[in-house]
């Protein structure tokens, strides 16, 4: 369940439905959100935007300031959507690729014996 908070300003249907929008781009990565929670606050001309959501793995968290309270939204989506993707696909990530060990049959020296005629 999806809980907006504001100080400031009424939050409408707009922005509602603009935010659960966001939200729904999240759950495309088949992982269970957990109570996330949106607050918006207008400071003097800048619309900010903090969002925390819960996951099974950890905690998203982002926030996003704009004078446009949509552009704000989507930005703060982005974030969001950054994160959850560095998230799901760190297990996947190939950080320390071992080399074949070739080195050995390359280079094998054969030993051979002589004797002094």
């Amino acid at each position: 369940m999806l809980k907006i908070t504001s100080k400031q300003l009424e939050v409408t249907a707009l922005i509602r439905e603009r935010i659960e929008g966001r939200l729904e781009k999240l759950s495309r990565h088949d992982i269970q959100l957990i109570n996330p929670h949106v607050i918006i606050t207008q400071e003097k001309q800048l619309f900010k935007i903090e969002a925390s959501v819960g996951l099974p793995s950890g905690d998203l968290f982002a926030q996003a300031k704009s004078e446009n309270l949509y552009a704000a939204i989507t930005a703060m989506g982005q974030k969001l959507e950054k994160q959850l993707n560095r998230l799901t696909h760190k297990p996947q990530a190939q950080r320390h690729v071992s080399l074949p060990n070739d080195t050995e049959s390359e280079f094998e020296y054969v030993y051979k014996e002589e004797s002094a005629a």
